[in-house]
């Protein structure tokens, strides 16, 4: 790879700064390394193998210098906002904010599904929610040998998918303190209630979940629904997945194109009390699926336990894959 100029949008925060420690793990060629935020961080310093870099205020003229690619994980308004400023200068933004996920216009990509996508950006890619992305890994393959007619999504999804302050509420409500980010205390708890509600009952997680699929997927007329659980765990969501296929399968069948995705893991032996938990996922890119049986009260219905890191492989992971593809 050509090195290139390399923005961070959001660097100060929980993914930003998996940005910075994946880039580095990954040996990303960066020649220059731009690192944004808030008025409120600029000036702090983050390190980038072993230099000091200074945050810099976000601005309008902040990428008229050249800058190849930009990562953004600063939410949906500074990405609406300063994305455009950035493609119209050429910079191409991997944007992890649900801003630009269902324009028409803007690819939204998951490498190990659906990487030809890539080519059709017009200066805006679109970093998927973080538990579709570990869904679609393990769905796709099955749907190309199957055909899926209809999911029902049960996610258990890690305190760290809300950022810092989802990290913090936890460590407060656990020592009796009041939450302040989420709705109802965490600690001991289970809230169904992820994102705001819609009018139709449903999470605007749960619309994310039920619409990335599709276009992920390219399958617009799977009928998908879902339940979006915050649970007091730190790192890893984890996902029971009901599968409805078009065709038969056998189940040996299933494990052997799974174990064959790429990066997914099986770990399937419930004899051996082998099957993926979160804290197993916590610090890696792979996405780990387990208890994988038949659904007997269907024809053709699976079940699936898909676990994965939401901050790397649901953020910051698959955003540096998609750079490494441009």
């Amino acid at each position: 790879m050509n090195s290139v100029k390399v923005a961070i949008v959001g660097a100060t925060g929980m993914v930003g700064r998996n940005f910075l420690k994946i880039l580095s793990e990954r040996d990303f060629p960066i020649s220059q390394l731009y690192l944004f935020a808030s008025a409120r961080s600029a000036g702090s310093a983050l390190e980038y193998r072993g230099k000091e870099y200074i945050v810099e205020e976000l601005k309008e003229d902040s990428f008229d210098r050249g800058i190849d690619i930009a990562l953004f994980s600063a939410g949906g308004g500074t990405s609406k906002k300063f994305a455009p400023f950035a493609a119209a200068k050429n910079c191409v933004v991997i944007d992890n904010s649900s801003a630009w996920r269902m324009d028409d216009n803007v690819p939204l990509v998951v490498p190990e599904v659906n990487p030809q996508e890539i080519k059709k950006h017009k200066g805006i890619i679109a970093n998927p929610n973080c538990s579709t992305i570990q869904a679609v890994v393990a769905l796709y393959p099955l749907h190309k040998a199957y055909g899926i007619k209809r999911i029902v999504y049960s996610t258990y999804q890690a305190v760290s998918g809300a950022g810092m302050s989802g990290v913090c509420d936890l460590e407060n409500t656990l020592n009796g303190k009041e939450p302040t980010k989420f709705p109802k205390i965490i600690a001991g708890n289970c809230i169904p209630h992820i994102d705001v509600f819609l009018e139709n009952g449903y999470t605007k997680e749960e619309e994310k979940m039920i619409n990335e699929t599709r276009k992920i997927m390219n399958a617009p007329n799977i009928k998908i629904t879902a339940t979006c659980v915050r649970v007091p765990v730190y790192v890893g969501h984890s996902e029971s997945i009901n599968i409805e296929f078009l065709n038969p399968f056998e189940l040996n069948k299933v494990r052997d194109i799974l174990s064959r995705a790429p990066g997914v893991i099986v770990a399937d032996d419930p004899k051996q009390n082998v099957y993926p938990c979160p804290i197993d996922a916590a610090g890696t890119d792979e996405v780990y699926v387990g208890r994988v049986r038949r659904d007997e009260s269907i024809p053709n219905g699976l079940n699936l336990w898909v676990v994965a890191d939401n901050a790397r492989k649901g953020a910051a992971s698959n955003a540096v894959q998609i750079a490494e593809l441009l």
